[in-house]
């Protein structure tokens, strides 16, 4: 037998059992009264005298009850255990995952929730450090929760309300599942330090003890012990509808028509239909009803892959918005029926072009859908005060035809030519007679244009920072690249059009078209508004010092700006749209998605494979190895009172 809280008891024994003494030394408080004999009063001198204060205790039956019935409260109060383990103490590592999948509710509330319960069993199975026990140690635990990244919860204790308390503030998230970095924590904590290590070299290494539905992305990678973890598996079902693909974007011939591109996977082995819809800024645009097929073996016969379908809408909308796809059949996994997008407000650009004259270059730009362009002479453009310039925001794309101004205001360039100075950009060189060897065809930039057949009769040799990124190369040095420096994007064509044959080819209009869409996005470095989950909300270049994050559950955050006039919120770990406000500005929205195929695939894991062998999920939950007492004792005592009340009345009326 151990005891949870010998001193405790003892305190309140300390107090309660003299107490319940000295009541019965007390004197009866009486009225006095005149009486013409005492002479059948022969009980009440007897209880005078019992009543004298010094006098010793009478047998009494009615106090031996009630001391018995304070004894086994107060035994109850020391917490007594019956231990059905023995031996020497161990070490355990308590892994509890919190991952998406964990908020699944085919085991109610929810997974996350079930596998606490069966961690705050096993740490109540623990042998306890108490000092009234029949052991020689005390079982050592600490808690680690995990999703893609682990987080201490609580360090090597045998303090079971610490672990208990630990194991109850782990909060769901909606992130990956990663266990590397987990065990890699766990074995970090758990290995001696400096001196302790020779003393604790016989000692056995710390058991994993995970707790998890094995919906784990990394597990195929880690390496343990025979026997080094023992997996409780959490979950029962299988069956999911998941929105794992949605994507929003403008026509660019109607930028006012949206196109809203999603996909549904069916993770159940039976075909399902379901009402899918389209809502922006909180109202319904359409709903439509699609049949997504069972989950099916993969060609290799082995490996199922979910049914999926594809759905589109489509709707005119010509400002601002934040868009959702949902799907209106609840589940067991809530945070994938849904998906988020910042819709931004179509944009016509205003393109100066600065050129000494380019009649090829003005013609390819003024066949794109701008709304305004300006050329300009270089002797012009440098008269310009860039302060100002970049202050009243003029323009959005400048155009550089062999020109390199002295300065730069902030904005987004189009160059061709001439490399602008202070870009850390070395341009050391002419080069004669390149020819495109290789190209991004992928980037957006470059996306559908053929630069086969492109050659440059002059061109300038391109040193750039590591940072760059070059979209197509010449024979001897890059002739595209991109760079983003003192918060402007700089697309950078390293020769003369009108020194080579592109004119003459038709990607040369669609890469204009296709170069100023692009740096039409580009904001700076690009900031996104459509983030997966814990990755962090960057906000650059602020004017405030503060700004204000309101999350999905219309929690509110403060965050304040360093000293780069930036700030981060890296507390995405719930999916939905995050609301920044910063004083002065109109309110910017962030949409966290989980859109993560297997994620989304809720199926319980009977066994784990690790890279050097298979772990199997334990054949039953968690059951306690110790118990306890004090609901015994507690019941004892109830007996004892009653007992003592029916003594009392029995006495009373003889």
């Amino acid at each position: 037998m151990q005891w949870l809280s010998p001193l405790f008891g003892l305190y309140a024994a300390a107090v309660a059992i003299p107490l319940l003494l000295v009541l019965y030394f007390l004197k009866l408080k009486r009225h006095e009264m005149l009486v013409s004999s005492t002479l059948l009063w022969k009980r009440a001198v007897q209880d005078l005298q019992v009543n004298a204060p010094f006098q010793k205790l009478r047998r009494n039956l009615l106090l031996l009850l009630q001391l018995l019935a304070l004894i086994a409260m107060l035994l109850a109060l020391a917490g007594p255990m019956i231990a059905l383990d023995k031996g020497p103490g161990q070490r355990y590592v308590i892994l509890i995952d919190r991952s998406a999948s964990m908020n699944a509710t085919d085991v109610a509330p929810h997974r996350l929730t079930e596998a606490k319960k069966q961690a705050r069993v096993f740490v109540e199975s623990l042998r306890s450090g108490a000092v009234v026990s029949l052991r020689d140690r005390a079982d050592h635990a600490m808690v680690i929760a995990f999703d893609r990244h682990a987080k201490v919860m609580c360090n090597f204790t045998s303090d079971r309300r610490q672990l208990a308390a630990a194991i109850e503030a782990i909060e769901a998230g909606d992130g990956a599942s990663h266990l590397g970095e987990a065990v890699t924590v766990a074995r970090a904590f758990a290995q001696p330090s400096g001196g302790e290590a020779g003393a604790s070299s016989a000692e056995a290494r710390a058991k994993l003890v995970l707790f998890s539905d094995g919906r784990i992305r990394d597990v195929e990678t880690i390496v343990l012990a025979q026997d080094e973890l023992v997996f409780h598996r959490i979950g029962q079902v299988r069956d999911n509808i998941a929105i794992t693909a949605m994507k929003a974007r403008r026509s660019y011939e109607r930028p006012e028509q949206v196109e809203v591109f999603a996909s549904l996977a069916n993770y159940g082995t039976e075909s399902v239909t379901r009402d899918v819809q389209l809502g922006i800024d909180g109202d319904v645009r359409a709903v439509r009803s699609v049949t997504i097929p069972g989950r099916q073996a993969d060609s290799d016969g082995a490996t199922p892959v979910p049914g999926k379908v594809a759905v589109n809408f489509s709707l005119a909308h010509s400002g601002e918005g934040v868009l959702e796809v949902r799907q209106l059949t609840a589940d067991a996994l809530t945070c994938d029926d849904a998906a988020w997008g910042v819709l931004e407000p179509p944009e016509r650009l205003s393109v100066l072009l600065v050129t000494e004259g380019n009649p090829v270059l003005e013609s390819a730009l003024r066949a794109c859908p701008i709304e305004r362009l300006d050329p300009c002479t270089p002797a012009g453009f440098d008269a310009l005060d860039p302060a100002l310039f970049a202050m009243q925001s003029a323009y959005d794309v400048i155009v550089l035809d062999n020109h390199a101004p002295a300065r730069l205001p902030r904005c987004r360039y189009l160059t061709f030519g001439v490399v602008p100075s202070g870009i850390d950009v070395n341009s050391p060189r002419a080069l004669e007679n390149q020819v495109i060897v290789d190209w991004r065809s992928r980037h957006p930039v470059l996306q559908h244009a053929n630069l086969t057949n492109l050659f440059a009769a002059q061109s300038r040799m391109l040193e750039l920072p590591r940072d760059a990124d070059v979209l197509a190369e010449f024979n001897e040095s890059p002739a595209l690249a991109l760079l983003h420096r003192r918060g402007s994007t700089f697309l950078l064509a390293g020769f003369d059009v009108l020194q080579s044959n592109w004119p003459f080819e038709p990607s040369f209009v669609l890469f204009c078209y296709n170069a100023l869409n692009f740096l039409a996005t580009q904001t700076g470095g690009g900031e996104q508004h459509e983030l997966s989950v814990a990755e962090p909300i960057a906000l650059d270049d602020i004017s405030a010092e503060t700004v204000t994050v309101t999350c999905p559950d219309a929690s509110e955050v403060e965050v304040q700006a360093d000293s780069g006039r930036g700030a981060r919120f890296p507390a995405t770990y719930r999916v939905g749209v995050y609301r920044v406000k910063i004083p002065d500005e109109a309110p910017r929205f962030y949409a966290v998605n989980l859109l993560d195929a297997a994620e989304s695939d809720i199926a319980p894991r009977s066994e784990l494979k690790l890279s050097n062998m298979t772990v199997a999920a334990a054949a039953q939950g968690m059951e306690r190895a110790n118990v306890p007492l004090w609901p015994v004792l507690v019941l004892a005592a109830l007996v004892l009172a009653c007992v003592e009340w029916v003594a009392y009345n029995l006495k009373a009326r003889i």
